[in-house]
């Protein structure tokens, strides 16, 4: 079984597919692209207030720097929805703790100290390359 974290194998496919862009290879580059979007609607947060999904930003992602778009439907103290906010997730190599995390846009309600940890228990998640199956949740 190979097996990677979430992140790298994240990071492994943008730079296969940047690869294939630059050697014109098309053929690739879709199936690289298309792997790319599964995993993010497999493992990146979607519900529980990410109510549109994750996806990844395939034209300005890179090898070091993979940028996440999302948005987050808020609720109010009634527990009726009241509005969204729409993020970008930032994520860059760390020496000390393998990436950072940086989100953007409002912090409305807290929202970003709930996003960092729903986005790096998700990036953390092992799984089979393969078969882009779930091998062990971190």
């Amino acid at each position: 079984m190979n097996t990677r974290c979430l992140y790298q194998e994240l990071a492994a496919l943008v730079q296969a597919r940047l690869n294939c862009i630059q050697s014109h290879n098309s053929d690739w580059e879709i199936r690289h692209s298309n792997k790319l979007q599964k995993l993010c609607e497999n493992f990146l947060p979607h519900g529980s207030g990410f109510d549109s999904g994750t996806a990844i930003d395939l034209d300005n992602s890179k090898v070091n720097r993979i940028i996440l778009n999302t948005s987050f439907h808020h609720m109010d103290e009634y527990g009726g929805y009241d509005g969204w906010t729409d993020h970008q997730v930032i994520i860059t190599p760390s020496l000390i703790s393998g990436f950072d995390l940086r989100i953007t846009g409002r912090d409305r309600d807290d929202f970003k100290d709930y996003a960092y940890q729903c986005f790096e228990y998700a990036l953390n998640q092992i799984i089979d390359i393969q078969t882009m199956e779930l091998v062990k949740e971190v």
